[in-house]
């Protein structure tokens, strides 16, 4: 059965936004999970209507991304993001991808040179492109992410340097901003630096990285983030999905509920 494209993924976002309503995501890395984890993983977030799937990662090896696509595909009507770590994560049986600029770092491959690459197949593509300013920060530890990217995280103490980055992000006319701490981050992204984020510009913030329990997920939640994705705690305990649903579902971020 062919699978059905989502279309206005973004619009979904910023209409979420404005409505005060908070998103979740679940990120599967082809190259990480096992098929027993994904198929848990994937009951899991059916279960607690999840709202997005997003896939790709650092790194990967085995080139099960194709595989990971059709399983989710097949699995349900979830929309599919991909989120790519090198331009070769390309793949049209997703409904769109966050095509990441890496604006915390100097490395000008991640900031213009592969998407100078993925161009021409994007171009040609049925993908949603959504223009990503992708922010690193520190989590504690040297994540695959900043090995790979040749880049220094924004230290978790300095919200106003992450501030001023997502500012001039929104100015280059990207769409969303998501701050990273990285895969197995010691330290989830801190509450002061998303709300001086949410200060400082307008457009919709996904917040990733350390994000292990409830708890975490509502201060995140609380401090400013619209989306949060989960990523490595799901393959290990896939009935946080459903712990951190629930709480989004009864608003449980909401100041009157502090």
């Amino acid at each position: 059965m062919p699978m059905s494209k989502h279309k206005n993924i973004y619009n979904s976002l910023v209409e979420a936004k404005l409505n005060g309503d908070k998103l979740l995501s679940v990120l599967i890395d082809p190259d990480k999970i096992r098929l027993g984890q994904l198929d848990r993983v994937i009951h899991s977030s059916i279960e607690s209507g999840i709202d997005y799937f997003l896939i790709g990662g650092s790194l990967i090896i085995h080139d099960m991304l194709d595989y990971c696509l059709d399983i989710l595909s097949k699995s349900s009507d979830i929309p599919l993001i991909l989120f790519p770590g090198n331009a070769l994560q390309i793949n049209q049986k997703a409904d769109a991808i966050l095509l990441l600029s890496l604006i915390s770092g100097r490395n000008p491959d991640l900031l213009i040179g592969h998407h100078v690459i993925a161009a021409p197949k994007l171009k040609e593509s049925d993908l949603e492109i959504i223009p990503t300013g992708y922010v690193l920060i520190d989590g504690g530890i040297e994540t695959t992410t900043t090995y790979i990217s040749n880049t220094r995280p924004i230290p978790a103490d300095k919200p106003e340097i992450t501030a001023c980055t997502a500012m001039a992000g929104e100015m280059l006319g990207l769409k969303l901003i998501y701050l990273e701490a990285g895969s197995g981050a010691k330290y989830h992204v801190n509450e002061q630096t998303i709300r001086a984020v949410k200060d400082s510009i307008d457009i919709p913030i996904v917040v990733g990285g350390g994000i292990r329990n409830p708890i975490v997920a509502k201060n995140v939640l609380q401090a400013g983030a619209d989306m949060i994705v989960m990523g490595n705690a799901t393959e290990t305990n896939p009935d946080v999905i459903r712990e951190i649903a629930s709480i989004i579902r009864n608003k449980e971020f909401s100041p009157d509920r502090i």
